[in-house]
């Protein structure tokens, strides 16, 4: 037979007991939690942003590039939530190259899905430890969700995943913000459906349990631009693309209308300077138009301590993406800054 089983896995309560969470995190958690779901319900008017790599490798330098966002974090608080970004699940288009931590703590050693498992729990813990600032990831696999449950305050699902039956019943049962980005061809009613589906409650199987969930009222869109069927990047974060889908929202009986813009991908062509651009454009949008305001809750950027990215191997920079490119920290800090003034 193809498949090859190398290890049973031991069970996110399993896991938990070995990489716990103290008690004094958990309340840092719980709070966390609020003020961000505090923005999706509307009670608060702050915005967030969603920043970090595109794929976090390293533990000691996303936690040094999270560190710095926590002492910005102390001069934005009042208008600004930082939500750091520590993706550790990568999606591959064609299923080749570096798939992320959880496949591989080491980038340039073999995959090992055990140590994975433990090394982005230790990861995002010892990031909540140091700084006090939840983080988001994406749900790559439905079932590693149960891993880090307790320590995530945002979820993401791709662009590759929003089609997907399982992504979409599993978000039905998560109790955070979960984003469902548009699919790759950009068609917003798919992105719909999938918050329509995150919203309800529903009936499934999970890791061998037959599970009801009551539905996720703090389901939203993430618009990350599109892909012509030449291969063309096609943006998706203009004035126009809001209205379009503040009208649609219109047209859905769905709790919570609101939406995140990812400013990289294919937003930018994956021009990665260019998100400093579409963030300020989001942001006068916003300006413009109450409406979009309420709906634009925040933007997602893609950012390390070093601007640009690398391959792996010999002469690795620290702090450098090894998968898409990224703004570096001086941007980063500027736009943060530029964000707060113009919300």
């Amino acid at each position: 037979m193809s498949f090859r089983f190398v290890k049973q896995l031991p069970t996110p309560d399993e896991v938990k007991e070995q990489v716990p969470v103290s008690e004094a995190l958990k309340k840092v958690k719980e709070k966390r939690d609020r003020e961000i779901q505090a923005v999706f319900t509307g009670e608060s008017d702050k915005f967030l942003v969603i920043i970090g790599p595109c794929s976090a490798d390293n533990e000691d330098s996303v936690c040094e590039y999270t560190n710095r966002l926590a002492a910005i974090q102390e001069k934005v608080a009042e208008r600004l939530i930082l939500v750091p970004r520590i993706y550790t699940n990568k999606p591959r288009t064609t299923g080749e190259g570096y798939k992320g931590m959880l496949h591989q703590p080491d980038p340039e050693a073999k995959p090992d899905m055990l140590a994975g498992i433990l090394a982005i729990r230790h990861m995002h813990l010892r990031s909540l430890a140091e700084t006090g600032l939840t983080s988001a990831d994406e749900m790559l696999y439905p079932d590693n969700w149960h891993y880090l449950s307790d320590l995530l305050s945002y979820v993401a699902i791709g662009a590759r995943s929003v089609e997907n039956q399982e992504h979409r019943l599993m978000v039905s049962g998560l109790d955070i913000p979960v984003g469902m980005k548009n699919p790759t061809s950009g068609d917003f009613s798919v992105m719909l459906n999938s918050v329509i589906a995150g919203q309800g409650s529903h009936d499934f199987i999970s890791r061998g349990w037959e599970v009801a969930t009551e539905g996720n009222p703090l389901t939203h869109t993430i618009l990350r631009g599109a892909v012509s069927k030449h291969g063309n990047t096609i943006p998706n974060y203009h004035y126009e693309d809001l209205q379009r889908l503040l009208d649609m929202y219109g047209q859905k009986n769905l709790a919570n209308p609101a939406v995140i813009i990812d400013a990289n991908h294919s937003n930018s062509g994956k021009q990665f300077k260019q998100q400093i651009r579409i963030v300020k454009e989001v942001l006068h949008s916003r300006l413009v138009s109450r409406e979009i305001q309420n709906l634009v809750k925040g933007v997602m950027v893609e950012s390390y301590l070093v601007e640009g990215n690398q391959k792996i191997g010999p002469n690795h920079i620290y702090g450098k993406s090894i998968t898409d490119p990224c703004l570096g920290w001086e941007d980063t800090e500027k736009l943060i800054y530029t964000i707060a003034e113009l919300c």
